[in-house]
C-alpha cells in the first residue's frame, strides 16, 4: 500500500505535463478510495520545488499583455491565463498536503477532493484550448500565486487564511463578470467551463475556511480577528473591488468578515 505523502510529492516535482496530470489524477483516485497509508513520510520541505513544464515563459504580473477576447488569439489567451491558475492550483494543494504531515486524516481527503478537481479543471480549459488551436504553454504567464505560497510556506494558518481565503476567494469575485464577458461574445463552452468552475471553487474556499478555523481553535485565536490581522499585515493596501457576497457566504464566510473586506 502506498504512502499519502509519498504519492503528493510525485505530484508536486513532476514536471512533464501528461505525466503530471496522470499522476495527480491517479494519486487522488488511491487517495479517495483509501488504498494509501497516512504516516509521516521523510521530505524535506525546504527543498521542495514544485514541477513545471519548460512552459509557459513567466513573466511579472505587469508585463502579462492585455488582450481583445473579440479575438481568437485573445480568447485564447484569456482561456490560457485560467489554465494557469488551475496548473498552480494542483502543485498548491499537494504542496499543501506533503508540507504539513501533522493534520487529521480528514484534512488530507478534503484536500485531495480540491486536487482532483482542480486537475479536472486544468484539463477541461486545455482541452478548449486545444479546440481554439492552442495549447497550454503558448502564451507567457506569471508566477504570482506561487510567490504567495513560498510566502506562506512556513505557517499552515497564514498558507490556509491567504491562499483559499484571500486569493482564491478573489476568483469567486471576478468570474461572474468573466462568464458575463465570454457568453457576450456567444462562447458557451467556455462559459460552461466557468460556471463549473466557479461552483466547484466555492467548495474549495469552504475547505480553506473549515481548516483555517480548526487551526484557530487549536491555537486558541479568534478567527474574524486573526483573519482580519492577516490582511492588514500581508495585503496592507488590499482593495476588493466588487464582492461576491453570495458566493464567499456559501464558501464559509461570514457576514462580519464581508462587511469588514468591503469596507477597506
Amino acid at each position: 500500500m502506498e504512502e499519502l505523502f509519498y504519492l503528493a510529492h510525485q505530484c508536486l516535482v513532476e514536471s512533464n505535463l501528461d505525466n503530471k496530470l496522470l499522476l495527480s489524477s491517479d494519486a487522488a483516485k488511491k487517495i479517495l478510495d483509501g488504498d494509501i497509508n497516512i504516516v509521516p513520510c521523510s521530505i524535506d520541505v525546504e527543498l521542495i520545488k514544485p514541477g513545471r513544464p519548460e512552459k509557459p515563459v513567466l513573466i511579472t504580473p505587469k508585463d502579462v499583455p492585455r488582450r481583445n477576447i473579440q479575438t481568437n488569439e485573445g480568447r485564447s489567451a484569456m482561456v490560457h491565463s485560467f489554465a494557469h491558475i488551475e496548473f498552480n492550483a494542483i502543485n498548491l494543494v499537494w504542496d499543501l498536503i506533503c508540507r504539513f504531515q501533522d493534520m487529521p486524516d480528514e484534512f488530507y481527503i478534503d484536500w485531495t477532493r480540491v486536487a482532483a478537481e482542480e486537475t479536472k479543471h486544468f484539463k477541461l480549459l486545455r482541452e478548449n484550448l486545444n479546440g481554439m488551436g492552442y495549447d497550454y504553454g503558448d502564451f507567457p504567464a506569471h508566477d504570482g500565486l506561487w510567490t504567495i505560497a513560498k510566502q506562506t510556506e512556513h505557517d499552515l494558518l497564514l498558507r490556509l487564511a491567504v491562499v483559499p481565503r484571500m486569493m482564491e476567494a478573489r476568483g469567486l469575485d471576478v468570474t461572474p463578470n468573466l462568464i458575463e464577458r465570454f457568453r457576450q461574445i456567444k462562447d458557451d463552452k467556455t462559459v460552461s467551463i466557468l460556471e463549473l468552475i466557479l461552483e466547484e471553487e466555492i467548495g474549495h474556499v469552504l475547505v480553506g475556511t473549515k481548516w483555517y478555523r480548526y487551526m484557530c481553535a487549536q491555537l486558541d485565536m479568534e478567527p474574524e480577528d486573526k483573519f482580519k490581522q492577516i490582511i492588514n499585515d500581508f495585503f496592507p493596501s488590499a482593495k476588493t473591488k466588487k464582492i461576491n457576497s453570495k458566493a464567499r457566504l456559501k464558501a464559509g464566510f461570514s457576514q462580519a468578515e464581508l462587511d469588514y473586506l468591503a469596507a477597506i
